[in-house]
């Protein structure tokens, strides 16, 4: 299949142009959500101690998800070379933490519901965000 979309009328050629903010977008709005809530509540603090992590560790991966959810977009905004090497970064810095998630938390049950094993549920929506940091880190600006 080449660049035209299946319209052939190519009314829908348009919006390919920006169709990357749709996947740069979903992947800001959970990293800068789960970033962010890391500092509030219990803070840092009660994030590493609920995890069992050393204080340095959890603000590791609270800065970690923060710089995911900034620098997947401002890669596109930059959209030179430098922007595609700071779209894969911001891949780079996600990728990790979503291990660790999986392996950690959700690792033994794939739905998303939490169960009694699973508090905090199953690793469907952490695979799924994996796949699409690994997509991008491949990808670069080209999405």
């Amino acid at each position: 299949m080449t660049g035209r979309t299946m319209m052939g009328d190519g009314s829908l050629a348009q919006l390919v142009g920006n169709s990357h903010w749709l996947l740069r977008i979903a992947w800001a709005a959970v990293f800068l959500h789960m970033g962010v809530s890391k500092f509030l509540g219990g803070g840092i603090s009660g994030f590493a101690e609920m995890m069992g992590l050393p204080i340095a560790v959890a603000l590791l991966v609270a800065l970690g998800e923060l710089a995911a959810g900034v620098l997947v977009p401002a890669g596109a905004w930059l959209g030179n070379r430098l922007g595609e090497w700071v779209t894969r970064l911001g891949a780079l810095a996600g990728i990790p933490i979503l291990i660790g998630a999986i392996v950690m938390v959700h690792w033994g049950q794939w739905h998303f519901a939490a169960s009694e094993s699973h508090p905090m549920g199953g690793m469907a929506f952490q695979v799924t965000l994996l796949l699409l940091g690994i997509y991008i880190l491949i990808r670069g600006n080209d999405l």
